[in-house]
């Protein structure tokens, strides 16, 4: 059957009728929406709606993950042809997942760039789909936050990530990727003592009452235990999950603006992943992907499957059959 499907799928990213199921067509060819899914702005329907957001102006260092949404769809070509390896379902044919593209936005308006987040992403949740963002720098979460608490409530944010991000900001004006944690914090939307940071290893002594697991906890206790103490933490809090791929150690993700040695191994990340299967998982993101540094594919490749496994970890609570 697939080998019969891949003779003649071709752009399913606009012939597709369906918003489920595997497809077969070739990874090399083709429009290259996100898992082969049907790009549109019709949200009827839809359980999970894949949005980029091509943004780095708030960078501190190397720049380039406005280019990250393109080179994280190209790499997840690679993976609509079975389900995710050991979750024991399939989320692409047991839910409606769509590519709603691109916000669009004026990158000279920097001022209007957050509000325009929380409305890309407030439309978004208003028809009923989650969203799984691609970033982009990780000063985009700070927005999306908005959107999600103003529906949710105050969550719990469960982060990936080398850097804290929770540099003190007390400017509303700045546009930071630095000072997302600590903007979420001081607005309300996090809940601090329900949620977790984990590969952390950059010094920032005050993370504002976030539970760090850094990633030298992550190389002695091993990703189950990390997992377990993830559980732990956030129970049955609603959270919205944010990974940044520098959480990975550069030789798993070298591309990406501020890459920092001693980070998490890509088998680590998939474990801790899937031990956390059973957390009230509202939605999440994926950022800080910087192509032009990303020579051999590895980081893009790294986040698709990052994103896999947030689609993943969304639908297990949901799927049909899920324990109430």
């Amino acid at each position: 059957m697939a080998l019969e499907d891949a003779k003649s799928q071709v752009d399913q990213a606009f012939t597709r009728n369906d918003l489920r199921g595997l497809s077969y067509e070739n990874a090399f060819g083709g429009a290259t929406s996100f898992l082969r899914r049907r790009y549109t702005k019709d949200l009827s329907g839809v359980d999970v709606a894949i949005t980029g957001i091509p943004f780095d102006q708030a960078v501190t260092n190397r720049p380039g993950t406005r280019l990250g949404p393109r080179a994280v769809r190209e790499a997840s070509t690679l993976q609509p042809y079975d389900p995710p390896y050991g979750w024991g379902y399939d989320p692409l044919g047991t839910f409606a997942v769509a590519d709603y593209g691109d916000m669009a936005f004026d990158y000279a308006n920097t001022r209007a760039f957050p509000a325009a987040v929380t409305q890309h992403i407030r439309g978004i949740l208003d028809a009923g789909a989650a969203t799984i963002t691609i970033g982009g720098d990780h000063f985009i979460t700070l927005p999306i936050l908005r959107a999600y608490v103003e529906k949710y409530g105050p969550v719990a944010l469960l982060q990936f990530d080398a850097h804290s991000d929770s540099w003190v900001d007390d400017d509303a004006d700045r546009i930071d990727h630095g000072t997302f944690v600590y903007k979420a914090v001081k607005e309300g939307l996090i809940l601090p003592e329900k949620s977790v940071a984990v590969g952390i290893r950059t010094d920032n002594p005050d993370t504002l009452g976030v539970q760090i697991i850094d990633s030298f906890e992550v190389h002695r206790s091993g990703p189950d235990a990390v997992a377990a103490k993830i559980r732990q933490i956030i129970g049955d809090t609603p959270c919205y999950l944010t990974f940044d791929i520098d959480a990975l150690d550069p030789a798993y993700a070298p591309g990406t603006g501020t890459p920092v040695w001693g980070g998490l191994t890509s088998a680590q990340a998939a474990i801790i992943l899937r031990e956390i299967a059973g957390l009230t998982l509202l939605g999440g993101d994926v950022v800080e992907v910087s192509p032009p540094f990303d020579t051999t594919g590895a980081t893009a490749v790294a986040a698709a499957h990052v994103a896999m496994e947030i689609l993943c970890l969304w639908g297990w609570t949901r799927r049909p059959g899920a324990p109430s």
